[in-house]
């Protein structure tokens, strides 16, 4: 049954292939059980269920991608999304979660009708290459600084805003220990590098003062239990912040309606190329059931109780291990339910471990910086400000519509008009009258 439905031989692999590739996808992106709910809980969400609504969400949506489109994608909660959900909308908007939740649901619908009507395709045209990889690159400076922020590296300061923490304590020092291992295994190319760093990390900080009487990682009293019930964020959506204030809200969607395009395809394209299932032509058959399947899972999301659920890039590592078809999802699903069952030990995890996966995950992401186009300063400029206002106004909102506001802008006044699309400009206006509201108020 398996051999027909996943069409197996025709693409070249075997069962055991596909599940061995499963398995290498999961320990490449299983960090996202510990990340995950450690973002998500800075925004006030309830800890006890969060490990669940993750686990349980990235099974889903991913499960629906590999019955729907057998391709070998998984998906889970997206990092930078998520970041965007907690500390820019919950925390620095004052979004209630349940209102914000609401939003995510919101643009997951719009995020269907995108796709079935075939506009996704088009804005993902329009948007100029620069600002994409300039957005990608903004995110991944906004995550590492987070993560070198929960490590301890950076911390606040009234005079000069940010400084360096207690570089020669313990913690810290473990983080920098953990940043460097997952570096070097990645550079190695060791299946499931991220996790395996975080584990080793947590394992180290047993016997690691925190500086305050303990230890870095607390033993739990349990290793085994059953899943923490979703109770406190299942169906627990609001959409009264749509209703209140919608320009707003328009602008919080947007916002996720462009990252998540932006993450999505890129991961779809990059992973379905190294998997050689890309025609002659470069295009992907099926592509519009792929992107009607990551809408499905988002629309998922919001009902579980998290962020938009996005394509993983760790996909690849199980393409490399071999795996074509959708096989390789429903082994990673399984193995995400398997998880559930290990909550206390992951609940033990301490931030000082998942810190380093925040950092290279942004390295990682700013790599894109190597396509950009700096020679024009009518291309440069836009590009840089996105890259710099990100981390910088803790808002990946205000760094997008910053730099599309200035690409219109000086595209307008240096002769380029028409070579920019009027979609274009029609972000730009939008981010424009949210990012200076003071001043049409008076």
């Amino acid at each position: 049954m398996l051999q027909r439905f996943f069409k197996l031989e025709q693409h070249g692999t075997t069962m055991g292939r596909e599940v061995q590739a499963g398995c290498t996808t999961f320990a490449a992106m299983a960090y996202i059980l510990a990340v995950n709910p450690a973002i998500l809980a800075a925004a006030g969400m309830p800890v006890a269920g969060l490990i669940t609504v993750t686990a349980v969400s990235a099974a889903v949506s991913t499960l629906i991608m590999a019955l729907f489109t057998n391709f070998p994608l998984a998906l889970a909660p997206g990092m930078g999304i998520n970041a965007y959900f907690a500390y820019t909308v919950c925390l620095g908007i004052g979004v209630p979660w349940p209102q914000a939740l609401g939003l995510v649901f919101i643009n997951g619908l719009a995020f269907l009708a995108l796709s079935i009507s075939g506009i996704r395709e088009k804005i993902i045209i329009v948007i100029p290459f620069q600002l994409k990889m300039a957005i990608t690159c903004g995110i991944g400076l906004f995550i590492a600084f987070i993560g070198l922020k929960n490590g301890g590296v950076i911390t606040g300061n009234p005079d000069t805003l940010v400084t360096h923490g207690i570089l020669g304590s313990p913690p810290v020092l473990l983080c920098f220990a953990g940043i460097l291992l997952t570096i070097v295994l990645m550079v190695r190319r060791v299946p499931g590098a991220i996790i395996i760093s975080i584990l080793i990390v947590t394992l180290a900080g047993l016997l690691v003062p925190d500086g305050h009487g303990g230890r870095v990682t607390q033993v739990p009293d349990h290793f085994v239990s059953l899943p923490a019930p979703m109770t406190d964020t299942f169906m627990q959506f609001n959409l009264g912040y749509f209703a209140a204030d919608w320009f707003k809200a328009t602008t919080v969607v947007l916002t996720l309606l462009l990252i998540a395009i932006f993450d999505n395809v890129g991961t779809l394209i990059g992973v379905t190329q190294r998997a050689g299932l890309l025609d002659k032509q470069g295009n992907l058959p099926g592509a519009g059931k792929a992107l009607i399947a990551d809408s499905l899972g988002v629309i998922a999301s919001s009902i579980f109780g998290t962020s938009n659920v996005v394509s993983y890039i760790e996909s690849a590592s199980g393409v490399e291990a071999g795996g074509r078809t959708g096989l390789v999802g429903v082994t990673v699903a399984g193995l995400f339910i398997v998880a559930l069952f290990f909550t206390p030990v992951i609940q033990a995890i301490p931030v000082v471990a998942t810190a380093p996966a925040l950092v290279v995950v942004g390295i990682f992401m700013f790599q894109s910086v190597a396509q950009l186009e700096l020679t024009d300063l009518r291309e440069a400029a836009p590009a840089f400000i996105i890259i710099l206002a990100t981390p910088l106004t803790f808002s990946i909102a205000e760094g997008i519509g910053l730099g599309l506001v200035a690409y219109a802008l000086i595209h307008l006044t240096t002769g380029r008009a028409r070579q920019t699309s009027w979609l274009v400009y029609v972000l730009a206006a939008v981010f424009a009258v949210h990012l200076f509201r003071d001043l049409f108020a008076r």
